[in-house]
Formats: C-alpha cells, sequence, structure tokens
C-alpha cells in the first residue's frame, strides 16, 4: 500500500476548544482515510482530556518529542498565535504537512521564514480560511472570473462581533507580543481573507484604529478604505464593540449586487443576489446562485487540502495566497499609526512594519519609513 493510500497520521498541536469544537469534527467527517494519532499541549491535564474524550493514542506535551515518535503526515496547529511560527516550522521540518490557525503568524517576517522551510511538492503548511470554501462564495469567485455579473466597483466588509472584559482576561489576548494585534488580525481575518479571495490584489489602505471600550494594548475597533488592483473600492470594519454580532460582506457589480451576512459560518440561505434594474432576464438570474448548499467549515477546507496533499501541490491559502490577507492587515496597521496611506509595494524586509505590526519601537519605525521615503523620492 502507498504512502499516499493509507491513513493520514494526524497530530493536533493545542487541546484549546478550537481542536475541540472545529479541527477534530473535521478529521473525524473526512473517514477512514484520516487518523488522530497524538495531541500535544503544554498542560498535560488538557491534552489528556482531549485524547480521552476522542480517543487519541498518543498525549504529549513537548512538540519535538511527539513529532520524532509519532512521524505524523498532517499537523494541525491550534496554538494561540504567538506559537504558531516555531510549531509550523518544527511540522514542516519533521516532514509534515501542516494546517495552522489564524491568524498564521504574527509579521510577515514570521510568514516568510516559515515559507523557506517548505519544499516543492510538500511538505507546504495552510492556514485556516474556511470562508473561501462555501459553496457560494466558490460560485461567486466563478462568477467574478467569467465577468457574469460585470465589473466589480464597490465593497462593504464588517466584522462586528462583542467581546466583553472577560474575554480579554486570557493572558496572551490584547498584546501586541502574544496575539499580533487586535480584531483586524484576530477576528476581521476571516471576512477580510474572503474579501480578497474574490476581488484580487489591493493596492493601497487608508486606515485608523481606536481602543475605545476594553483593557488591551492593541485596538478593539478599526476602520479601512482600501483601493483594489481593479479599481474597486471597500470599506472595512473590525470590532469586538458590537453588541448586535454579525460579519457582512456586500459586492456591487455592474449587474448586481451580492450579499452575504452570517456570524461564525454560512449556507446559502445567508446569501442574497440582487439583479441591477437592467438585468431582467430571469433564466440568467436564476443561475448565479450555486445549486448546491455546501457550508463554509473546516471541513471543507480539510478536503481541499487533503486533495492538495494527495497532488503534491500547494494547499489553497497557504504561500502568497496566504499571505495576501495578512499584508493587508500589516498595511492597515502602519496606516493607522503612521496617519498615511500605505500601498502593497511598500511591505519589504526594510519596513518596521514587516517584523512587528505596529512598528516595534514606533519612534524608529516612523524614522526609518522617512528616511525610505527620502531616498526613493
Amino acid at each position: 500500500m502507498s504512502e499516499l493510500s493509507s491513513p493520514i497520521r494526524v497530530a493536533i498541536v493545542g487541546a484549546g476548544g478550537i481542536a475541540r469544537i472545529s479541527h477534530l469534527p473535521a478529521l473525524a467527517a473526512a473517514g477512514d482515510g484520516v487518523r488522530v494519532v497524538a495531541v500535544c499541549d503544554v498542560d498535560p491535564d488538557r491534552a489528556n482530556e482531549l485524547a480521552e474524550a476522542h480517543n487519541i493514542p498518543g498525549r504529549y506535551t513537548d512538540l519535538a518529542d511527539m513529532l520524532a515518535r509519532e512521524s505524523p503526515d498532517l499537523v494541525v496547529v491550534a496554538t494561540p498565535p504567538v506559537a504558531h511560527r516555531e510549531a509550523v516550522i518544527a511540522g514542516l521540518d519533521a516532514g509534515a504537512w501542516v494546517w495552522c490557525e489564524k491568524p498564521p503568524t504574527l509579521s510577515l517576517a514570521e510568514y516568510d521564514e516559515i515559507t523557506a522551510h517548505e519544499k516543492d511538492g510538500g511538505p507546504y503548511a495552510s492556514y485556516v480560511f474556511q470562508h473561501r470554501f462555501g459553496g457560494a462564495a466558490q460560485r461567486l469567485r466563478q462568477h467574478i472570473r467569467t465577468g457574469e455579473l460585470g465589473a466589480p466597483l464597490v465593497a462593504v466588509c464588517n466584522t462586528l462581533w462583542y467581546r466583553g472584559h472577560d474575554y480579554f482576561e486570557v493572558p496572551w489576548r490584547g498584546k501586541w507580543e502574544t496575539e499580533g494585534g487586535g480584531p483586524t488580525m484576530g477576528h476581521g481575518i476571516h471576512q477580510m481573507d474572503l474579501l480578497l479571495n474574490l476581488l484580487g490584489d489591493w493596492h493601497e489602505v487608508h486606515a485608523v484604529v481606536a481602543t475605545l471600550g476594553r483593557r488591551v494594548e492593541t485596538e478593539d475597533v478599526s476602520f479601512a478604505i482600501v483601493r483594489f488592483a481593479s479599481g474597486a473600492i471597500c470599506s472595512i470594519v473590525n470590532s469586538v464593540l458590537s453588541p448586535r454580532e454579525t460579519s457582512y460582506l456586500r459586492f456591487d457589480f455592474t449587474d448586481a449586487t451580492v450579499e452575504v451576512e452570517h456570524l461564525y459560518g454560512y449556507d446559502n440561505s445567508h446569501w442574497r443576489w440582487t439583479p441591477a434594474p437592467h438585468v431582467t432576464d430571469e433564466d440568467r438570474i436564476a443561475g448565479w446562485a450555486p445549486a448546491e448548499n455546501r457550508p463554509s467549515s473546516h471541513r471543507a477546507q480539510l478536503a481541499a487540502l487533503l486533495a492538495a496533499r494527495a497532488a503534491g501541490e500547494r494547499p489553497p491559502a497557504g504561500g502568497a495566497d496566504g499571505r495576501r490577507v495578512m499584508e493587508l492587515i500589516t498595511a492597515m496597521y502602519q496606516s493607522a499609526i503612521t496617519g498615511r496611506p500605505v500601498t502593497r509595494a511598500e511591505l519589504d524586509g526594510a519596513n518596521p512594519f514587516y517584523h512587528s505590526l505596529n512598528g516595534g519601537d514606533l519612534p524608529t519605525a516612523i524614522s526609518r519609513l522617512q528616511q525610505k521615503e527620502s531616498r526613493h523620492a
């Protein structure tokens, strides 16, 4: 039996809620072709509890020990963001493909460091952006590619959630060093990834951030205006201060408006397709919505990841494809902190925000940016 026809041996790193609620059900739904062989967590009680609940034989507190003993084919990283870089690199270096929770890393520098540990044909790292994989989003992506709805003109991308003070009592939350940012980084990233996956490359962003209601180092709300390479313009709002929670995206094309409103996941019922007044062909309109009702989910993304592994191809939501939303987030923080618009072309290794989303030592960061601009003037 070949390696790829044998059950794929999976190890879970991080035994918290996201592993229990999302990853393990997705892995179970993959069937007999996938077998979870180990779980690793710095808290032995938490690792044992998850392992007992799901009949997982291997229980570890040391990542290197687990990788050496279990030789997994796929490592699922479900740790706090500060631990992503180390776990993903360790998995890749051990020869495993890696599926890592969002946000991918704490900076573009960390993201690129991980990419350097990938190899042609695999192993590769992929990141959890499950909203791309629902049937309605994929149908819309097809329409955009073929021009069925006309040109994209205006978009709205809102992640309006509510997180109380108790949410931020978890030690790693709300801190630049361990979470990387506030709702711009940790919450709105899902909606923004779907936005970019549909509309393509962005060109310039103007942003503001504020800390209005939570005791955190980072922001608790952000606003941005983004200009895309296509010419389309989008407004983005990310908040953890919003009692009526919603995740909302709207796309205005020449011939239609397409909207989705949900909270943590959607199916076809969450989407609305509205023709422009000049579009009257009922058969054409009826063909816009997808026939299959495939919800967005970890399960749907895992299927795409396993198919890519079987083909020896880079999975979606990895490499340059997964990096694009990190670029946008970096530029949003840079724009908000420096008070000026930021273009995608600025996000190179000489930019202090490439290394830290808050620019590190802010006065030094601004000085370096000014020196860089003067050299290119």
